[in-house]
């Protein structure tokens, strides 16, 4: 079971971003088998991710740094600038479970652009089983389910530029998105993110669950079975504001399935996902979480234009997506261009118009045009993007 035994901040006052917070996390692994190093390793490695997770850093390999510990019980990280330090306070194996506690120094993340600062909202689906035969082993016909809500948990455990927005009690049939052929509904994609007022929407289909090979042998009747199972997903992400397709992803992975072939697994219950297939899945949203973060950090966070009164704006950007008072956006018509196949691509005009924010809610905000000139040509659904002044350079 992944827990934090103890979560700390140190080492100054918050004004100083160069400070380095220090965790003590503690990483556990199943240690049933007679491989101590690998299950120590297993441990440390979710100590380590832990770690990364509440404090918002990224590193490039979790896998190295691990190694890395079970070398020596202190060690100095040099070649990844975010975790200046590690230490293994503890080590210990009770009733199975190898647990090893570590402490970690942890420089916040730097800025790589000013729109990281921007927080963008995605609107995380539910998956789609493309075959859902597979799914008989273990009777996990609801893999899919169960592995959209924890996705979704996984996102919102992490201190990152995306936040997520849940949209995962309904099914959606998505392979369309995944095709080549474009012929998608962009309707869809509208509808799912005016319920939920976030910029981008993520849908995902599992392609392949399957059981490749068994891993003992079947006249072995005193071992437990067990098999080789595959996790396949792919991913894809759109922009709602321009219908475009903006980030695609595929993972793989195996993992072992140590369940007879008849028992019935509750893949929402911790059996299930304390399984090594279990923990590869998690590796996966571990993984996506981080390249979601890269992917979308440094794009412009943009919004629309949802009631007009005169001079005064109401925009679908509040305090979620870190808009302030006194921030100056630009306004762009928006138009859909009809094409073949009876779809519709969006495209926008920019304007020279421009508006401060003047007050701020939680998902709105309402800005007021700055200029001389009327906003008479502005129409709800115009899109408006903040603009991001560089800092000045100093000058004597």
């Amino acid at each position: 079971m992944n827990k934090i035994s103890c979560l700390a901040l140190v080492a100054g006052a918050l004004s100083f971003p160069s400070q380095a917070e220090w965790f003590e996390v503690t990483g556990y692994a199943n240690a049933y088998t007679s491989d101590r190093a690998a299950a120590r390793q297993e441990a440390v490695q979710d100590a380590i991710t832990q770690a990364l997770i509440f404090s918002g850093a990224t590193v490039s390999s979790v896998q190295t740094l691990a190694d890395g510990v079970l070398a020596q019980d202190h060690i100095k990280i040099k070649s990844h600038g975010e975790i200046q330090e590690i230490n293994l306070v503890s080590e210990n194996t009770k009733d199975g479970v190898m647990s090893v506690t570590l402490h970690l120094d942890i420089f916040p993340k730097q800025q790589k652009c000013p729109e990281e600062s921007f927080s963008k909202q995605i609107t995380i689906t539910q998956s789609q089983l493309i075959q859902p035969h597979q799914a008989r082993l273990g009777q996990i016909f609801d893999v899919h389910k169960s592995s959209s809500e924890r996705l979704y948990q996984t996102l919102m455990q992490r201190n990152m530029a995306v936040k997520p927005i849940p949209f995962i009690d309904k099914s959606l049939n998505v392979r369309a998105f995944f095709s080549q052929n474009f012929d998608y509904d962009n309707q869809l994609i509208e509808s799912l993110t005016a319920t939920s007022n976030s910029q981008y929407v993520l849908l995902s289909q599992i392609t392949d669950v399957a059981s490749t090979q068994q891993l003992n042998s079947e006249y072995a009747f005193w071992q437990d079975d067990e098999y080789v199972r595959s996790f396949k997903i792919d991913f894809v992400a759109f922009d709602a504001l321009s219908k475009d397709k903006v980030w695609q992803q595929h993972y793989s992975v195996t993992g072992i399935w140590p369940f007879e072939k008849t028992k019935i697994i509750d893949v929402y219950s911790d059996t299930f996902w304390h399984t090594d297939y279990g923990k590869r899945i998690q590796s996966v949203f571990n993984s996506l979480a981080q390249d979601l973060d890269q992917a979308f950090a440094c794009m412009p966070t943009k919004g629309k234009i949802l009631h007009k009164d005169q001079d005064q704006l109401v925009i679908n950007l509040g305090r979620a997506h870190g808009i302030k008072e006194g921030q100056i956006l630009s306004v762009a018509h928006r138009s859909d261009v009809a094409g073949e196949r009876n779809q519709f691509f969006s495209r926008s005009i920019q304007t020279i118009n421009r508006v401060k924010v003047t007050q701020v809610n939680a998902q709105n905000a309402i800005a007021e045009n700055i200029q001389n000139r009327p906003m008479n040509n502005i129409q709800i659904n115009d899109i408006v993007e903040l603009i991001i002044t560089p800092p000045e350079d100093f000058s004597l």
